[in-house]
């Protein structure tokens, strides 16, 4: 499937989705409840459906035939094994998530993925679930799906290396339901906001963990109960950002409703960056207004804890005055794709004027010009080279479209509400 995109501003207000971070994570906890778990307005996607699908394969009930309100039944802390392999589809955040809640059943649950989520590595997380008396291994030996899990968390003493946040989650998640203590030291943590998140959805549930102010420790009591809960999930971020690039290069004026500045999301960040490059922004109880300069000022930005920003920033730093260098972020290299060298590649082709660093991107000022480019069936850089198409001299056409469904299957229909000129065909 394609997009087009025609250069245009946008306008308005629209209403950004749930957040899929929230969803997954309330999808997880509910799967281990000992109760019921309510999750309001969640997003429905690809990827949400996925979960929904691992927690059923696992053992829970999930009724989410209300858009509104979606409930699980949980298994008390004690999954069933899986009848067969479970398919986490493109959903890395569910695999990685998924896996110590598998692990604290008796027998063992395979998972596979598509081709995109069969490239990210497990490893790390294989070897904590082992030394914490799992049974976690990958049926090929590079540490990717088909992954195995299972035999019963005894808990105990592990250090792990997170390149990626949601291995930490995974354990935060997954651990207080284990049959003993578990201690976790953590040299390495990139996505730190991430590790916020999940921790505050055990701090709201009641769940006993102390992490140290920069989560390099954490300690996790054993045979805790997730009681049930019944929450709002909040609106994305991260989707948002794509909203919120498009308003700062093409200089108008939108209103994002449904924005909280308060929520534990990393990718909010994301509005003092466009504020640093010379947007206006207002913040109202019920949303975020931002308005584009008539030219964008270059900056300098680390993006470790807010890497999935990187390929909509990226857009920015081409319609910016100066440099703009997005920097310390090498897990983006480990997304859907290599997001920093499929993002210097596509807007090489328009005319961006983009130089790869092991970690990160500088990106000069450039015009921009329609072409055709390759979205390489990731939602993030789709969604951000159609943002693109809006400030480039032209028609753009982005190709792979369909992976939007991924995380935002209203995309088109949002931006078109906003006044972008977008069609999507064959």
């Amino acid at each position: 499937m394609k997009l087009r995109v025609k250069p245009g501003p946008l306008s308005g207000s629209v209403s950004i989705p749930a957040s899929k971070s929230h969803t997954i994570r309330g999808l997880i906890i509910g799967l281990l409840t000992d109760g019921t778990a309510i999750l309001r307005r969640p997003l429905r996607s690809s990827d949400t459906e996925s979960c929904v699908g691992v927690c059923r394969a696992l053992g829970a009930e999930v009724d989410t035939g209300d858009d509104e309100m979606w409930q699980v039944r949980g298994t008390a802390g004690s999954p069933v094994v899986a009848s067969a392999p479970v398919d986490v589809g493109n959903s890395g955040t569910t695999l990685f998530l998924a896996m110590t809640a598998a692990a604290l059943a008796e027998g063992e649950t395979e998972f596979i993925g598509d081709e995109q989520t069969s490239r990210r590595p497990a490893g790390p997380l294989l070897g904590a679930l082992r030394a914490l008396g799992a049974t976690a291994y990958s049926r090929r030996g590079n540490d990717c799906t088909p992954i195995v899990v299972g035999g019963g968390l005894r808990g105990g003493h592990v250090s792990i290396q997170c390149p990626t946040s949601q291995y930490l989650s995974s354990l935060l998640i997954g651990c207080p339901a284990a049959q003993g203590d578990t201690t976790i030291d953590v040299p390495l943590l990139n996505e730190k906001p991430y590790v916020a998140m999940t921790l505050k959805w055990l701090e709201e549930l009641g769940m006993r963990c102390h992490a140290a102010e920069d989560f390099s420790h954490v300690e996790i009591p054993g045979r805790q109960s997730y009681p049930s809960f019944d929450r709002a999930v909040p609106t994305d971020f991260s989707s948002a950002t794509f909203f919120l690039v498009g308003a700062a290069v093409t200089g108008c004026r939108l209103f994002l409703r449904g924005l909280d500045m308060s929520d534990s999301q990393g990718d909010k960040a994301v509005v003092g960056m466009l504020k640093a490059m010379g947007c206006s922004v207002q913040v109202e109880p019920d949303g975020v207004w931002i308005e584009g300069p008539g030219e964008l000022q270059g900056a300098s930005f680390d993006l470790n804890a807010t890497p999935d920003a990187l390929p909509s920033l990226a857009v920015a730093g081409c319609l910016a005055r100066g440099e703009t260098r997005l920097l310390n972020v090498p897990q983006a290299r480990a997304k859907e794709t290599d997001r920093l060298a499929v993002m210097a590649k596509e807007l090489r082709k328009m005319g961006g004027l983009v130089e790869e660093l092991p970690d990160g991107l500088i990106v000069r000022q450039s015009r921009l010009r329609g072409t055709e480019v390759n979205g390489h069936g990731d939602h993030r850089v789709v969604m951000a080279l159609a943002v693109a198409g809006l400030a480039a001299g032209g028609s753009t056409t982005v190709d792979t479209a369909e992976a939007v469904s991924i995380t935002f299957p209203n995309f088109v229909e949002l931006m078109r509400q906003a006044g972008a000129d977008m069609t999507v065909g064959p």
